[in-house]
Formats: structure tokens, C-alpha cells, sequence
């Protein structure tokens, strides 16, 4: 079976947003790779210190072949740093996985289908 590993921001990190709401959005998605016979997994990463730690152990678990990158982490201008971080760590530590990049929580089946 196909694996997917979605790299996102983690919600209940961002001030000013219903935190529970999106996160149930990011679940319904993670969901629906189910729909399409793909198994996947979601990573959700905060500006803390504890990003590299966090996605280091997710690119271990197994042999991911395709690692989607949310807009969440590329489009926010304060976290450039984080995304440039991303991306080297699945370059270092999942070389075999293509890397896609969604537009937004609700596209990243169509995002990881395009490189399966």
C-alpha cells in the first residue's frame, strides 16, 4: 500500500484561529486517503524547538512515498525557517519520497496523487 506523511503546522498553535475546528478538517482529510487506498499519517509541527525532533521520528517510522507539505507552513512568512528545515529533513531522511505541496488542509490527496 502506498504511504503518505502530511507535514503541517500545528493548529492549536496559531493565535486568533478556532484551533479544534481545523484540526477536525485536517483529520476529515487525513481520512479520505483511506478513500483512495493510500495509507497516511499527518505530522503537525510548532515553532518551538521541537519541529526537527518531531519530524525526524515521523520520517523513521517507515518509508514514506510521498511527504505533502502543508500551505500553512510554505505560505506564513514567519515560518520560512521552518520550511526551509522541512524540507532538508525529508531531503536527509526520506530521499526515496517525492515531495508535494498543497494548497490548502482540504487538497492534500489530490496533492500526494499527483506524484503516485
Amino acid at each position: 500500500m502506498t504511504s503518505v506523511l502530511v507535514v503541517g503546522y500545528d493548529p492549536q498553535a496559531i493565535p486568533g484561529i478556532d484551533g479544534t475546528a481545523l484540526r477536525e478538517a485536517l483529520d476529515a482529510e487525513l481520512a479520505r486517503f483511506g478513500d483512495h487506498g493510500i495509507d497516511a499519517a499527518m505530522t503537525l509541527l510548532v515553532l518551538d524547538g521541537s519541529a526537527e525532533r518531531t519530524l525526524v521520528t515521523s520520517l523513521a517510522e517507515r518509508r514514506w512515498d510521498v511527504v505533502v507539505i502543508g500551505a500553512g507552513i510554505r505560505r506564513t512568512e514567519q515560518l520560512l525557517p521552518l520550511f526551509e528545515q522541512t524540507l532538508n529533513l525529508v531531503h536527509r531522511h526520506a530521499p526515496r519520497a517525492a515531495i508535494a505541496f498543497n494548497t490548502n488542509g482540504g487538497d492534500s490527496v489530490e496533492a500526494a496523487r499527483r506524484h503516485l
